[in-house]
């Protein structure tokens, strides 16, 4: 786009990306590609249809989107309206723009859920192609053992199949119960749980701590921050935008 459009230096200053003078040193440096293409100093693009990448992730460049991570408290709803009028994890956060969850969690299940307007980060964030990897915290009954810690990283069958080759971890174990942490790369129903079930030690407490390179970190129930620009490029990375 000649004459046209914004200045690549405002709009990547604008997205947060860095200062004009830093992104006017990675441009001179090729870092930046507009289109597939190497950026110009001084070029124009149009922030609505050009494709811009630093060191070969893209940049979401949309003002109107916004991403937020939420840890999402136990007995809130996944859902943007609930028929039964229990509360929604809408209902909990004040946020001045339209957003929708980006998968779901049960609603006893606690933890790291994405609340954004972004269409195309959702669908392959949630499509089981892609396979953004989400972990988990597993508060489980009894002694877990070795052998059920292989099988759940090996995979377990299930109603609707085997599952894939999970990362599994035994942080605590004791007679009364186990802590478990578990990384998966699908999104079948409630499938933690089922895994979990299958290798004969029931869930009684779960947290989702991350989706993708996004952690929950210290953020306390119920609450949100929005996600950095360099969180988003994570994520966008993650899933191939």
């Amino acid at each position: 786009m000649s004459g046209e459009g914004q200045r690549l230096q405002k709009v990547l200053a604008r997205a947060g990306v860095g200062s004009r003078r830093t992104v006017e040193e990675w441009i001179s440096a090729g870092r930046i590609r507009v289109n597939g293409s190497t950026a110009r100093l001084g070029q124009r693009i149009d922030p609505a249809s050009d494709v811009v990448e630093l060191d070969g992730s893209r940049v979401p460049l949309g003002a109107e989107l916004v991403h937020y991570l939420l840890n999402k408290p136990p007995g809130v709803v996944t859902s943007a309206a609930d028929p039964e009028g229990r509360r929604t994890v809408l209902d909990i956060v004040d946020i001045p723009v339209r957003v929708w969850p980006v998968g779901r969690l049960d609603i006893d299940t606690e933890g790291a859920l994405l609340l954004t307007n972004d269409g195309e980060l959702t669908f392959r964030l949630t499509h089981p192609s892609y396979e953004v990897p989400k972990t988990y915290l597993a508060d489980v009954s009894g002694a877990l053992g070795a052998r059920a810690v292989k099988e759940l990283s090996r995979g377990v069958p299930l109603e609707d199949g085997m599952t894939k080759p999970a990362e599994a971890t035994l942080i605590e174990r004791s007679t009364g119960g186990s802590l478990v942490r578990l990384t998966i790369t699908e999104g079948r129903n409630h499938q933690v749980k089922r895994m979990f079930d299958a290798v004969g030690h029931p869930v009684t407490r779960l947290v989702r701590i991350g989706v993708g390179p996004v952690s929950l970190g210290r953020l306390k129930p119920g609450t949100v921050r929005r996600l950095s620009m360099a969180d988003v490029r994570a994520l966008y990375r993650s899933c191939d935008l």
